[in-house]
């Protein structure tokens, strides 16, 4: 038998990086989990974005039984047919001509400025190495990625970052212009802002990026790992811009909760600076992961679930407002499709935290950005029972945070 374990055993045998809630949850179906307690939550976070199609889709299930049963894992010294069908429907769907699979956003980013900074120096030299980021950005764990993120608190106290980067305010446009030079190498972005509190970067300033990219022959990235798959109600944010990166990540609903990450790109830069042996993954591409994310990817692609995304976020953002209006909590409400950010006003500055586990009490798990943004990912396909059992749950978290 396996041994009763429990909250307090985090504290006992995990490194001390998380500082999770006290619920453990068991089990899930659809947008609800189970704690060892019994106790049903509406899962509102979605493992930060994660499960698109909730727990234990039949549909994946389904995908990740039959493939376990054929083979788990070969390494990148074999190719196999679950990835191989993926990358071609992440080409068919996009811009992308490449596919790099890896098995997080991170990688998916360290990949893209990696092969940003080879076919920079390839064709410039040692110079052209400079990347123009944005403060408050989020891109990752790796100390490249966290040293291009536009937060300190992420890379500070481990010795010198990497040189070359810049970090300039959003929709800066004249701090823009001074930063981009000829050695750029890259502009990286994310078209919708997460850990700043789900705040959309406005279309014109996206043009301003890709003129100056494309001026200086930079690469222009743009991160997607949080925004993509079908996140905001389009397949990629950038779909709704009308601007094209030269390389874009993704990875968190990729694969529905199956860990995996994408780089996407064209043939002109991969073919020309990619080639074996520069870059690499053990266990990238596995058949498992690729199984499982072939599926996710059927599904959340097709026009009527994008159009579901989009109904069901303008419902929730309706209601979000109308409970901030209730109790005087919420500064803005911000939507991009079934992804919101809810902005404490002023005097509540600082108790995002806080609330998350006030919402957990009432029986509903949300998510935070920063310590003043209460952050909304549900599944894509939750059904319209479980978003109004979940807001009515939240509201009920409101009356009892807030107006008490």
């Amino acid at each position: 038998m396996n041994p009763v374990v429990s909250r307090s055993d985090f504290d006992r045998y995990m490194v001390p990086v998380f500082a999770p809630l006290s619920v453990v949850p068991v089990r899930g179906e659809g947008s609800r989990l189970w704690d060892q307690q019994g106790r049903d939550y509406i899962d509102f976070g979605a493992g930060v974005a994660v499960t698109s199609l909730g727990h234990a889709h039949p549909v994946l299930l389904k995908a990740l039984q039959e493939q376990a049963a054929k083979v788990w894992h070969i390494s990148n010294y074999y190719t196999n047919e679950p990835a191989l069908r993926l990358a071609a429907k992440l080409c068919a769907a996009t811009f992308a001509e490449r596919v790099f699979f890896c098995n997080s956003g991170a990688e998916a980013n360290e990949a893209a400025l990696k092969l940003a900074r080879k076919r920079a120096v390839d064709k410039y030299g040692p110079e052209k190495i400079d990347i123009i980021a944005f403060n408050g950005s989020f891109h990752g764990r790796t100390f490249f990625t966290v040293s291009v993120g536009g937060q300190a608190k992420y890379s500070s106290g481990m010795g010198p970052n990497p040189a070359g980067i810049v970090h300039i305010d959003l929709h800066d446009e004249a701090a823009l212009r001074r930063a981009v030079g000829k050695n750029t190498c890259a502009i990286i972005v994310e078209p919708v802002v997460g850990e700043s509190g789900v705040v959309p970067v406005k279309p014109e300033f996206l043009k301003l990026l890709r003129d100056l990219a494309t001026e200086h022959d930079a690469a222009l990235i743009f991160d997607e790992v949080q925004s993509g798959n079908g996140r905001t109600g389009a397949l990629y944010a950038y779909m709704n811009t009308g601007v094209q990166p030269d390389i874009l990540t993704t990875a968190k609903g990729l694969g529905g909760g199956f860990p995996i990450g994408a780089m996407l790109t064209t043939a002109a830069i991969a073919d020309a600076h990619f080639t074996p042996g520069v870059h690499g993954s053990t266990f990238g591409g596995n058949p498992l992961a690729c199984a499982v994310a072939e599926a996710t990817f059927d599904i959340i692609s097709s026009p009527e679930v994008l159009a579901e995304v989009r109904r069901k976020a303008a419902h929730a953002a309706t209601r979000l407002r109308a409970i901030g209006e209730k109790y005087g909590c919420f500064q803005e409400v911000r939507e991009s499709g079934l992804w919101l950010g809810c902005e404490l006003k002023p005097e509540y500055a600082g108790r995002a935290g806080a609330f998350m586990g006030a919402a957990a009490e009432s029986g509903v798990l949300v998510l935070v950005a920063g310590p003043n943004v209460v952050r909304i990912a549900t599944s894509l396909v939750i059904t319209d029972e479980e978003l109004d059992t979940g807001l009515d749950r939240f509201d009920s978290a409101c009356q009892r945070f807030f107006a008490a």
